[in-house]
C-alpha cells in the first residue's frame, strides 16, 4: 500500500517538497542496483541534505513502521540496496556530498557519506596524501558504500581495503539518535569498536553521517609491467609464487583471453588478445633503488614461471593507459550480452591456480561463458559470466554454476565475498560458510540494535 498523503506530508516538513520524491517514474529509478535480481519499487525516496534532516527523516520512517533502504550511487553488486517490497522508503545521502575536513598535519579527513570515491581520492591528492582504496566503480560510488560493503580495489594486495582507512564514525541509530564511535587520533580504545561492526554491516545497524578517513603519504616511485602467457595455468601459478617469494606488490592484476577480448575491444589499450592470459603488476615504494630491486625480481619469477613476455611500461602515461583499460573490465564485458552476472570467487592466494582451473571446468561442464578477471594478488577472482536472461533454460544452467562457483571457493577455504557483499544475492549461502550459531548470533544482535527489523531487512543475515 502506498505512503499516505499525511506522512508524505511530514517528510516534506522535515526536508522539502524537491527532496522527497513520489512520482513512480523518479521511484523506479531507485528500485534496483547493479546485481541481477529482480527491482522492487519503493513507496517513497526521499533525499536529506543535511545531519539533522537524515536524523529526523529515519525516526519518523521508524516510528511509522517504513522499511528503510539507505543508498548511495547504487553501483552495489549484491542486491544490498534493492528496496523491501511494498510500503518501503529509499534514503539517498548522495546530497551529503560535503568533504569537512582534510587534515594535512594528523594526515586524516573527515566526509559525509555521499562523496564520490574518486572525487575524494583526487582532492586528497591536490594536498600531497594519498587515499588508497580504489573499488572498479570509484568514479561513481560513494564512500558511505565504500563503508558499508568494505570496498577494496586493485591497490588492496599492498594497501589494504576500506576497513584499513577507517578511524571513526557517526551514524543514527533507529531512533534517530545520533551515535559516534573511533576519534581522530591513531589509537582509540573508548568504549566498544563499534566503527568496526559498522563496516560492511549493508546498512542493517545504522545509516552513516560522518566518516573519519585515515590518509598516508603518497609513493615515490613506481614500476609496472604486463606479463603475458600463453598458459593460463602459469599465470595464476605466477601469483601464487610471487605472494610465496614474500613480495607485496603495488596491484597483481589477472585477465584471462575471454576478458582481454572485450576490453581490448572496449579499450583499444593495445592489450595482447591472442595470450591465454596477462597479469598486470606495479611495485613501488620510498625508493626507486627498492622499486628496482623488486621489480627485478618478481620479472625474474615471472620468466621462470613461464611468462613468454614481460612488457615495462615506458612513462607514466603508459602505465595509466594499461591500468585504465583494467578498470574498464567489465564495462567492457557487459558490452557483449544481455546479461553479466558479476561474482566475487575469492580464496587463499595459494589456491589462486586451483580456483581459476575450476571456474574454467564449471564453464564447461554448464555449457556458458565466463571471463575472469580480478585482484589475483590477494585472492580476489571475479568470473563474470555473459548470458541473457531472458534465456530461462541458459540462465537455469548459470544459477547452478553460480552455486558450484561458490561450492569451490569454500571447499578452498575460501569466502562467499571479498568486497561485493552478502545482500540479496548470498544471503542463503551464510550458514554455509559459517553456521547457524553465527548466523543465530547476528540475528540477535541485529535486533538489538534495531527491533522492528526495518534496516534493509532482507540483505545479509535473514
Amino acid at each position: 500500500m502506498p505512503v499516505s498523503h499525511a506522512l508524505i506530508q511530514e517528510f516534506i516538513k522535515i526536508l522539502s517538497p524537491n527532496q522527497v520524491l513520489t512520482e513512480e517514474a523518479d521511484r523506479l529509478s531507485y528500485s534496483y542496483d547493479a546485481a541481477v535480481l529482480t527491482p522492487k519499487i519503493p513507496a517513497l525516496v526521499v533525499a536529506p541534505s543535511t545531519e539533522e534532516q537524515l536524523g529526523k527523516t529515519i525516526k519518523l520512517a521508524y516510528e511509522n513502521d517504513l522499511p528503510l533502504t539507505v543508498r548511495g550511487s547504487g553501483t552495489n553488486l549484491s542486491g544490498a540496496v534493492i528496496p523491501e517490497p511494498g510500503d518501503s522508503i529509499v534514503i539517498l545521502t548522495n546530497r551529503l556530498n560535503k568533504v569537512l575536513e582534510i587534515n594535512q598535519e594528523d594526515l586524516y579527513a573527515v566526509v559525509e557519506p555521499g562523496v564520490i570515491t574518486s572525487q575524494f581520492a583526487e582532492t586528497v591528492a591536490a594536498q600531497g596524501l594519498f587515499y588508497p582504496p580504489d573499488p572498479g566503480s570509484q568514479t561513481v560510488s560513494t564512500l558511505g558504500g565504500n563503508v558499508a560493503l568494505n570496498a577494496g580495489g586493485l591497490r588492496g594486495l599492498k594497501y589494504g581495503v576500506t576497513k584499513d582507512y577507517l578511524m571513526g564514525l557517526e551514524f543514527f541509530d533507529y531512533n534517530g539518535n545520533l551515535v559516534k564511535t573511533g576519534s581522530r587520533t591513531v589509537k582509540c580504545v573508548t568504549g566498544y569498536n563499534i566503527g568496526a561492526m559498522m563496516i560492511s554491516s549493508e546498512g542493517t545497524l545504522g545509516i552513516f553521517s560522518k566518516i573519519i578517513l585515515k590518509l598516508v603519504p603518497p609513493p615515490k616511485a613506481s614500476q609496472a609491467m604486463m606479463a603475458v602467457y600463453d598458459d593460463i595455468n602459469k599465470a595464476s601459478e605466477t601469483v601464487a609464487a610471487i605472494i610465496a617469494n614474500h613480495i607485496l606488490p603495488c596491484t597483481l592484476e589477472f585477465l584471462d583471453q575471454k576478458c582481454l577480448k572485450y576490453v581490448e575491444a572496449h579499450t583499444k589499450a593495445g592489450l595482447p588478445t591472442e595470450a591465454a592470459a596477462i597479469l598486470l603488476i606495479e611495485v613501488d615504494g620510498s625508493h626507486q633503488a627498492g622499486v628496482d630491486e623488486d621489480a627485478a625480481k618478481v620479472k625474474d619469477i615471472c620468466t621462470k614461471v613461464g611468462a613468454k613476455d614481460i612488457r615495462v611500461a615506458k612513462d607514466a602515461a603508459e602505465k595509466n593507459k594499461i591500468w585504465e583499460a583494467r578498470r574498464n573490465a567489465l564495462p567492457a564485458l557487459a558490452r557483449a550480452k544481455p546479461t553479466t552476472v558479476l561474482e566475487d570467487a575469492t580464496v587463499p592466494r595459494s589456491k589462486i591456480p586451483a580456483m581459476v582451473a575450476e571456474v574454467n571446468r564449471i564453464a564447461e561442464k554448464y555449457k556458458i561463458d565466463i571471463g575472469t578477471f580480478g585482484h589475483a594478488g590477494d585472492g580476489n577472482l571475479h568470473p563474470t559470466i555473459l548470458c541473457d536472461r531472458r534465456d530461462t533454460e541458459e540462465f537455469k544452467r548459470v544459477e547452478e554454476a553460480v552455486d558450484e562457483i561458490f561450492d569451490v571457493a569454500l571447499k578452498l577455504q575460501g569466502t562467499l565475498s571479498g568486497e561485493h557483499g552478502i545482500g540479496q544475492a548470498k544471503a542463503k549461502w551464510m550458514v554455509k560458510e559459517t553456521n547457524q550459531a553465527t548466523v543465530d548470533f547476528s540475528k540477535n544482535l541485529r535486533r538489538a540494535l534495531d527491533p522492528k527489523y526495518l534496516f534493509n531487512a532482507s540483505k545479509k543475515i535473514i
